[in-house]
């Protein structure tokens, strides 16, 4: 099989165009034709090894997977022992260690049919981010009529939070650039502030929920906009740091939760079957629509990963891995930057 390759930790450089051996499920795993991968900032942790401590899981000294990405969207086409709930044939959403390649093995329970209503590359912008967000809002209990404030709301995630938060009959204001704000009010927002022009405190009001999303405003600056019995929900962190990345402000949320009024979560997103499958159901009402910065060839997945990390996508990049204009030359070949940026199919 192609595949997106990297055997060092580091920048886009590192990735490379090669072939593989094709992947044989096991036991409680299904092997995956893919058709389309989504790119999220786990992506870019992944393959730059930071913060440090992430390597515990990924490999001390070079990646324990080698292939980036984790959404996909795909067809099965090969079933391991004890498979019963899936059949060769079914088109399928999930998540798997490696998804920037042609064939990639996927655990049943990290699967879910695939949206009815969405295409391929959309239905590749849903697994990670989107039950991250469903996730988010669940913990923090949002309901009808309450003030919600999303941070980080034109996102991958946040994108889904905003949606997800406005189903729930929520107000809900989602903090972005002044440059996506016409996005973030399309997906349900009440309102809108903007980072050039005020912070979060700029409503004057209290918060029922505040859902921050990749941020780095202190737990007191949150805090300061959160209602008194309200519930801060820490969804990762892109401050600096070498070895923790702003983990340390998530785990301080959780330490201090006990001691005070109001309830700080540390979110850790689960990959789980049920909730993607509630996810698909949202998606196919018409409650939730991944929204698509744009589409890549799998050859131009450095140029992917690029834009994601440097925050500029509005909603998720997505890499099309099978049809039309997915291949590149045989043989092994650096992932081009360049034709990334020129092969880039933009979304409304």
């Amino acid at each position: 099989m192609r595949a997106v390759v990297q055997d060092h930790y580091g920048g886009t450089d590192r990735l490379r165009l090669a072939d593989r051996p094709d992947p044989a499920p096991g036991k409680g795993e299904v092997l995956v034709r893919v058709s389309a991968a989504g790119i999220d900032r786990g992506t870019v942790h992944v393959m730059t090894g930071r913060p440090l401590l992430a390597r515990l899981g990924l490999g001390l000294r070079r990646p324990r997977f080698p292939v980036p990405g984790r959404d996909l969207c795909g067809t099965v086409v090969a079933l391991g022992a004890g498979v019963t709930t899936v059949a060769i044939g079914d088109r399928v959403v999930g998540t798997a260690d490696g998804s920037c390649a042609e064939l990639a093995v996927v655990p049943v329970a990290r699967l879910a049919a695939a949206p009815r209503t969405l295409g391929d590359e959309e239905a590749a912008a849903l697994p990670v981010s989107g039950l991250t967000a469903l996730q988010a809002v669940r913990a923090a209990a949002v309901g009808p009529g309450q003030r919600v404030l999303v941070v980080g709301a034109s996102g991958g995630v946040g994108t889904y939070a905003v949606q997800l938060a406005a189903a729930a009959g929520a107000r809900v204001t989602g903090v972005c650039s002044r440059a996506k704000a016409d996005l973030v009010r399309g997906l349900g927002a009440a309102h809108v502030v903007t980072h050039e022009d005020a912070d979060v405190d700029a409503e004057g009001v209290r918060y029922d929920a505040v859902l921050d999303i990749g941020g780095h405003r202190s737990l007191r600056t949150l805090r300061a906009v959160l209602a008194p019995r309200g519930t801060l929900v820490v969804v990762g962190s892109e401050a600096p740091g070498r070895w923790l990345g702003g983990l340390e402000r998530s785990v301080g949320a959780a330490l201090l939760s006990p001691f005070v009024r109001q309830r700080l979560v540390m979110h850790v997103a689960r990959e789980r079957a049920d909730d993607l499958a509630e996810l698909v159901r949202l998606v196919d009402t018409g409650a939730v629509r991944p929204v698509l910065d744009h589409v890549v060839p799998l050859a131009s997945t450095a140029a992917a990963i690029d834009h994601v990390a440097a925050g500029r996508a509005r909603g998720k990049v997505v890499v099309r891995v099978a049809g039309r204009g997915a291949e590149s030359a045989a043989g092994e070949a650096p992932v081009s930057e360049d034709a990334g940026r020129a092969a880039a199919t933009p979304r409304p």
